[in-house]
C-alpha cells in the first residue's frame, strides 16, 4: 500500500483507538501495529518503521510477502472476472489446481479435491465426507489440538482458553485422546492406551468415522508426531476401517521441509486439509483425499459461494511452481536446522529454555523455569515477545500453557534477515533474563 494515499494523521495509537471502538473485543491482535506495506520477511506498519516477520500471517505467506510471480498470477486474472461461483459457471484454473494437488499428495491411491475458503471449512468438510464414507458418527482427535473456531472444529480442538470457553454445547460424537509427548511424559504406549480406553468406555472402534491428527501441533506446541505414533495411528485406522485425515492446514505446502508433513512419516493419509500457505496470502483452502471416500456425497453436498475464487486458484498454483522452482522444500529443512543450531546455542546459555524442536521450518522454544518441564514459563515467553517486537521482530507463543515460542519465517526469508530476527530473540531473552 502507497502511504501517500492514506489520511494525514493515521498512527497505530490512533487506529487501535478506532479498533476498540469498531470491533468486539473477541477478535484478539497479538501486535498493536498496521501494516502498510510487505515484502518478504519484512513489514512496515503505518508509523513507518519496520519489523522482520518471524510470524508469515501464521504460516500462511511461505513464499514471502507478494511475491512477485504469485502477485502477478492474481492480477492477470483480475479484468478477466473474479467471481461466478464455481458450482454455477466453472472455471479451468480450479480444475487445475485440484489436478495439481491429486499429484502431488501423499499415498499411491487415485485422488480427488475440493476447494474451500478457510481451514476451519476444510475440516467442517473433511469430517462430512468421512461420516458419509463410513456411515459413522464418531470423530477423535487429540489432546492440545487446534482445528478451527466454528462450532464443529471447537468440538475437536483440544484447548479449551482463549477459544472454547463459554461457547459450548460442542457437537456430541467427538472425542479427544493424548497426544504423545516424551518431554511432558507422554509416551506413544500412553498415547494409544488412551486410545484403547475410548474404545473400552466411551465409543466402539466401528462407530468411529475419523480420526483427524496434526503430524506437528500447532497451537499444541509445535509439537512433532513421533514416527511410530503416526504409523501405529495409520495400522488402528486400517484394523477398524476408520479414515484417517491429516490435517496439514499448518504443516503443509513446504513448512517442515517436504510439500505434505505426513511425507515424513511413511505413510499417507486418506483425507488431508489444507489452507494457509497454499494461497500464499489469497483466501484458499483445500480437502484432498483418496477418490472412493471424496465421492461419499451427492452432488451439491460439497461447496461454497466462494470457494476455489479464480484469484485465489492463479495464486495457488503460483505458489506450487515457486516452491518447485525455488527449492522451497529444501530451503525449509536449511532454515529449520539453522534456527535450531542457533537456539541450541543460546539453549546453553540461558537454563529457562527447556527444549527446543520443530519439523523443517516450524520451529518451536519452549521455556521453564529452572529448565524444570513440570514449571511452564509463559511470562519468559511473553517478556520476549514484548522486548523483540521493541526491537523490531514479530513472534507469537503457543502450547497448553503458552510458553512456547513458535517460529514460522517465510522459506524465501534472506539469510541476513534470518540471523537478524535471532540475534533480536537472543538480545530480548538475555534482557528478560536479566531482568528476572
Amino acid at each position: 500500500m502507497n502511504t501517500t494515499t492514506l489520511p494525514p494523521g493515521l498512527s497505530n495509537a490512533a487506529l487501535m483507538a478506532r479498533r476498540a471502538e469498531a470491533l468486539p473485543r473477541g477478535v484478539g491482535q497479538a501486535h498493536p501495529l498496521f501494516a502498510v506495506r510487505a515484502r518478504n520477511a519484512e513489514i512496515w506498519d503505518i508509523d513507518g518503521r519496520r519489523y522482520i516477520d518471524f510470524v508469515a500471517g501464521i504460516a500462511v505467506v511461505n513464499t514471502g510477502h507478494c511475491h512477485p510471480r504469485v502477485i502477478a498470477a492474481a492480477q492477470r486474472q483480475i479484468p478477466e472476472f473474479t467471481h461466478t461461483c464455481f458450482q454455477v459457471v466453472a472455471y479451468e484454473s480450479y480444475l487445475r489446481l485440484c489436478e495439481r494437488l491429486n499429484a502431488l499428495a501423499p499415498g499411491d491411491a487415485p485422488k480427488k479435491t475440493m476447494l474451500i475458503n478457510s481451514g476451519a471449512e476444510a475440516v467442517e468438510n473433511a469430517i462430512k465426507i468421512a461420516r458419509a464414507h463410513t456411515g459413522r458418527p464418531g470423530v477423535i482427535a487429540f489432546n492440545g489440538a487446534f482445528h478451527g473456531r466454528t462450532v464443529m472444529t471447537l468440538g475437536l480442538t483440544g484447548k479449551i482458553d482463549p477459544y472454547k470457553r463459554g461457547v459450548g454445547p460442542f457437537p456430541a460424537e467427538i472425542y479427544h485422546a493424548p497426544f504423545p509427548c516424551a518431554l511432558h511424559g507422554i509416551s506413544v504406549d500412553d498415547a494409544f492406551d488412551g486410545l484403547e480406553k475410548l474404545f473400552k468406555n466411551d465409543i466402539e472402534p466401528n462407530r468411529v468415522a475419523a480420526f483427524i491428527v496434526e503430524p506437528v501441533q500447532g497451537e499444541g506446541g509445535y509439537t512433532p508426531a513421533p514416527i511410530e505414533f503416526m504409523q501405529r495411528l495409520r495400522a488402528l485406522a486400517d484394523r477398524h476401517g476408520i479414515v484417517l485425515i491429516a490435517d496439514e492446514i499448518q504443516t503443509g505446502i513446504a513448512r517442515t521441509g517436504k510439500l505434505f508433513a505426513m511425507e515424513h512419516y511413511g505413510v499417507a493419509a486418506d483425507l488431508t486439509t489444507l489452507a494457509k500457505g497454499l494461497g500464499g496470502g489469497f483466501p484458499v483452502a483445500a480437502v484432498v483425499g483418496r477418490a472412493e471416500i471424496m465421492d461419499g456425497l451427492n452432488p451439491g453436498g460439497l461447496g461454497s459461494t466462494y470457494a476455489g475464487s479464480p484469484l485465489a486458484c492463479e495464486a495457488a498454483l503460483a505458489v506450487l511452481e515457486v516452491i518447485e522452482e525455488e527449492g522451497l522444500c529444501a530451503r525449509a529443512t536449511e532454515i529449520g536446522a539453522h534456527m535450531q543450531n542457533t537456539l541450541r546455542g543460546l539453549a546453553r546459555e540461558q537454563r529457562c529454555i527447556g527444549d527446543v524442536r520443530g519439523l523443517g521450518a516450524m520451529v518451536a522454544v519452549e521455556f521453564f523455569h529452572d529448565g524444570d518441564p513440570q514449571r511452564p514459563a509463559p511470562e519468559i515467553a511473553r517478556a520476549v515477545i514484548a522486548k523483540a517486537l521493541q526491537r523490531g521482530l514479530l513472534l507469537l507463543a503457543c502450547g497448553s500453557h503458552g510458553n512456547v515460542l513458535r517460529l514460522m519465517v517465510p522459506l524465501t526469508v534472506e539469510q541476513a534477515v534470518l540471523d537478524e530476527g535471532l540475534d533480536i530473540i537472543a538480545t530480548a531473552l538475555t534482557e528478560v533474563t536479566a531482568a528476572a
